[in-house]
């Protein structure tokens, strides 16, 4: 497979931007060799401007869980698009996006929308702090939540992958009052509460991490979170930027029961735009001005684009229900990769829930960031080029969760599997 167009124009990119690349995981760090440019998409693939196709599992890092160029959320950008794009003043789409995500979500009373993921959790910390007058926030080894300065501490995905753990930037001040602990240890949540229960401001957590791979959170942790916040009086707050609408309709707490006080959405509300948005309870949010005195604002923020595609999608979602064909694409691909790594003698941990999911190269199961650091990053960079070639896209991290969409195929699952059966026999070659 030729890359002579993606190395010339990424050549280009490096002389304009840091590393080439406008995010750390588009730059095949954690993999190896230069990233591929990509020209346009259609349903479950990708094509680069080499003419080359692949089965995409990345979807845009999440938000394409219908595939590329759906129809209906073409349809609405177009009608949208021959309105404006932006009038910095309320429109009725925000309204109605609004509205599907509360009817959808047990959690979120009132909601506020915003431009990503990390605005949505800097936005909910602030909050936190704000209506409970508490300063420190306990977070998890593994779990990101986008690029707030407080949270960039013992995170996974890129800061993982380049060995960065605490961010240069990131000042000692900042970091002060953030708590790091062991992702799925009730003991270690018991022990900070024991010892600082009045002084933390909220907890905050995905219920799926997806970026230390795929890694669902024990029963008896969220027990823990829920109880020990309610406890101490403290604010427990879901990040669904990645989870939410893609593990189920009303994100991964409609999946498990949950319900905390506050939860992040981004990715796939905004249907491949750029969005994010908080909510929760209405008696916090009403503490976020103008309703109240906690600042945060944003020029585009619930622009008529973004609001038009998240519309179009979340109603595909709801009206279509496709998760269920999800499952069971994502059931065919764990029992397929997990067998064909078995014929070749490779030691995989396949972490997953519903269109999430994570092959580990390791013989344990991955429970935290402890487990999942000890994984055989070299060998998933030969197996992440192996399946490239052979035209199939995954994300160029092992740390990193793949995406499955309404648009993939028993067909592209089982080509992706034999392609993967090659891969492991030459993971497994003497000569490897």
């Amino acid at each position: 497979m030729k890359h002579d167009n993606s190395q010339r124009i990424f050549a280009r990119a490096i002389r304009l931007m840091p590393g080439g690349v406008n995010s750390p995981a588009r730059a095949f760090g954690a993999v190896g060799g230069q990233p591929i440019v990509f020209a346009r998409g259609e349903g479950a693939r990708l094509f680069d401007v080499d003419g080359n196709s692949y089965i995409d599992y990345v979807g845009s890092w999440g938000p394409m869980i219908l595939g590329h160029r759906h129809p209906a959320v073409i349809a609405a950008l177009e009608e949208a698009l021959a309105r404006g794009t932006s009038f910095g003043a309320p429109t009725e789409a925000e309204n109605e996006l609004a509205e599907l995500v509360i009817e959808a979500v047990p959690s979120i009373e009132k909601i506020r929308l915003v431009n990503s993921g990390t605005e949505a959790t800097m936005s909910a910390i602030r909050l936190a702090r704000g209506y409970t007058g508490r300063e420190m926030i306990v977070k998890f080894a593994g779990n990101y939540h986008g690029h707030v300065d407080s949270l960039l501490v013992a995170a996974g995905s890129a800061a993982a992958t380049f060995s960065v753990p605490n961010s240069p930037g990131v000042t000692a001040g900042t970091a002060k009052d953030t708590l790091v602990l062991p992702y799925n240890d009730p003991g270690a949540l018991e022990q900070a509460f024991a010892s600082h229960g009045d002084r933390i401001a909220a907890v905050i957590v995905e219920p799926v991490a997806g970026n230390m791979g795929c890694v669902t959170a024990r029963a008896e942790f969220r027990q823990a979170l829920r109880g020990l916040t309610e406890r101490h009086a403290a604010l427990l707050i879901y990040d669904e930027v990645m989870s939410g609408f893609r593990v189920a309709y009303g994100g991964a707490q409609a999946a498990l029961g949950d319900r905390p006080d506050l939860t992040t959405l981004g990715k796939i509300i905004g249907g491949g735009l750029p969005v994010g948005a908080y909510g929760g309870r209405a008696e916090i949010m009403d503490h976020v001005l103008p309703a109240g005195g906690v600042f945060q604002a944003g020029t585009l923020s619930g622009n008529p684009l973004a609001a038009a595609a998240g519309i179009a999608t979340l109603k595909v979602l709801r009206d279509g229900n496709p998760y269920p064909r999800l499952q069971q694409l994502a059931t065919r691909l764990v029992s397929g990769l997990e067998g064909a790594a078995g014929r070749a003698g490779i030691p995989v941990s396949i972490g997953w829930f519903q269109a999430m999911m994570t092959l580990f190269f390791s013989g344990e199961d991955v429970v935290d960031w402890e487990t999942a650091s000890r994984c055989d990053t070299r060998r998933y960079a030969r197996y992440f080029w192996g399946l490239l070639n052979r035209g199939v896209y995954m994300p160029c991290s092992q740390f990193e969760a793949l995406f499955l969409s309404a648009a993939h195929t028993e067909a592209d699952i089982d080509q992706t599997v034999r392609a993967a059966e090659e891969v492991f026999a030459e993971l497994a070659s003497p000569d490897a």
